[in-house]
């Protein structure tokens, strides 16, 4: 076990049961009494019903107390800024640059409203349309939406965009399925499910990726389209993607790509060439913008010129030196997510995008794909750890591992593995997405913000892990020891008696139980 990491515990108690009555952070100054003369009553306009009949109980607590409370929980978290993270899900934790950070907390951006004139917002509005355009320059698409929250998000846009195209030639009623595979993201499934589709998936072949008569036996005259990820979640590049992508065509639907995890092809592989009619790119990965503990975030939808008349509205168009929200879109699908999105990770990616610049942007893939594959090299040092597909396939970002042998061996899976990565000081790392084909898996990656050290450093504690294991199965079972929370009571998630959703219900089961 690693000597050097031992996370600090605390037993910090609930905000609310911090504090004295009457302690306050801050005081207000009163308000001077020309003006309180003029101020109108602020609970004047709330109707009586409406009213609090007593005060919100809320913490009263100085600001030395609350300062050392929100430190000493951030000592007990495992965050990107802090340690290694090679996979929260497929996501691509990545630095974010601190600049950025500055940028959306400055006035000009962090006080706008949505709702404000648009002669007051030019300034968040030509960010929009720039980071459109660069969007539409690395994809190779037309048009862009940044409305979408996440990237399900995009995902449904993008099939109720399909949905809605067909409609537009009576065929809404006949195109009624969507082809996508079971190694593509999850929400290339469930995304158009919810948009009234049925969905029918491809299963990978020999090499992890679907073979072609599999997608030529599933296309029919009900095909609306094919939503799919490129590489998918095994990390392998489906090498015969135009040839899928013009089946589809030929069989009447439309193509999406799925480019959330779009790290190790930018500036390298555009969805255009691919033969692809919409994509979506999250933000909230590839470019750099913070997860944010799932959200906000931002799916940016991208479609070709004839399907532009659906997006969702508004969109920001730019007329002679003014950019203006265009609503006046009879055909567009309507409302994804409130006014035009999330703009402050707008304006994170734009930054982003601006600082690199073209060659930049290709040197985040090149490097991304080297250190996947450098990860790949050392990962075949783990005892009991194997590659389910074969390892002539390149891996352009994440690569889904099986710890089976290891299990087999030792009955230590992956995630027993994954749980005491804490005690290294790394992040847990993601096993799999539904449904588990790969058996233990586990699916690290390492984008390009990571170095070589950090690269050794991980795989090196993968491997002491392993042979702990070999040697002492109950050691790494009984797992971690080092960090803040030790291990999850897993019976309690099946026990609602012990189900603890707020503090509220924790003092009333206390007051019951005399816990």
């Amino acid at each position: 076990m690693s000597p050097q990491f031992q996370q600090a515990r605390w037993s910090e108690p609930l905000l609310s049961e911090l504090g004295t009555p009457g302690e306050r952070g801050y005081v207000p100054t009163a308000p001077e009494a020309e003006i309180a003369a003029h101020a109108p009553d602020p609970l004047a306009a709330i109707p009586p019903a409406f009213r609090r009949s007593t005060p919100p109980r809320l913490p009263q607590v100085a600001q030395p107390q609350l300062l050392r409370h929100f430190y000493r929980l951030s000592q007990e978290t495992l965050g990107n800024d802090v340690a290694v993270d090679f996979g929260l899900g497929t996501c691509t934790m990545k630095y974010s640059p601190k600049v950025n950070e500055h940028l959306v907390r400055m006035p000009e951006v962090q006080d706008l409203h949505p709702a404000q004139h648009e002669d007051t917002v030019q300034g968040i509005l030509e960010v929009l349309w720039r980071l459109e355009q660069m969007l539409c320059a690395i994809s190779g698409l037309d048009r862009f939406t940044l409305q979408p929250p996440s990237g399900s998000a995009a995902v449904y846009t993008n099939a109720s965009i399909v949905r809605a195209y067909h409609a537009s030639r009576g065929e809404g009623e006949q195109r009624d399925e969507i082809i996508s595979s079971v190694f593509s993201h999850p929400c290339d499934q469930s995304g158009p499910w919810s948009a009234g589709f049925k969905v029918v998936e491809l299963y990978p072949g020999p090499n992890g990726y679907p073979e072609l008569d599999a997608l030529k036996a599933a296309l029919s005259n009900r095909t609306a389209g094919i939503v799919i990820t490129n590489p998918e979640d095994t990390g392998i590049y489906n090498p015969h993607i135009a040839e899928f992508t013009r089946l589809v065509h030929e069989a009447g639907g439309l193509c999406v790509y799925d480019q959330a995890n779009a790290n190790g092809i930018l500036g390298i592989a555009r969805a255009r060439e691919a033969g692809f009619d919409l994509c979506h790119f999250n933000m909230h990965k590839t470019f750099s913008s913070p997860h944010n503990g799932m959200g906000p975030a931002m799916g940016a939808s991208g479609v070709k010129e004839e399907l532009a008349r659906f997006l969702p509205a508004p969109v920001v168009e730019k007329r002679g030196d003014r950019f203006e929200l265009d609503w006046n879109r009879p055909e567009s699908i309507g409302k994804i997510r409130s006014f035009v999105g999330n703009a402050q990770i707008a304006v994170r990616s734009y930054a982003w995008i601006l600082a690199l610049g073209p060659d930049g942007i290709r040197e985040v893939a090149e490097t991304a794909v080297l250190n996947a594959n450098y990860l790949a090299t050392r990962l075949r040092e783990v005892p009991g750890m194997s590659q389910p597909f074969p390892t002539s396939n390149t891996p352009i970002e994440q690569f889904r591992w099986s710890l089976e042998a290891l299990r087999e061996e030792t009955g230590v899976g992956s995630a027993d593995i994954s749980r005491n990565l804490a005690d290294y000081g790394f992040q847990p790392v993601f096993g799999s997405h539904h449904p588990f084909i790969v058996p233990e898996p586990l699916t690290p990656e390492a984008s390009e913000s990571f170095s070589k050290e950090d690269i050794d450093a991980w795989a090196d504690a993968m491997i002491d892990i392993a042979k702990r294991a070999q040697a002492d199965a109950d050691d790494v079972l009984e797992g971690p020891y080092r960090n803040a929370c030790r291990r999850i009571d897993a019976a309690a998630l099946d026990d609602p008696e012990r189900w603890v959703p707020t503090s509220r219900v924790e003092r009333a089961k206390g007051a019951v139980t005399g816990d």
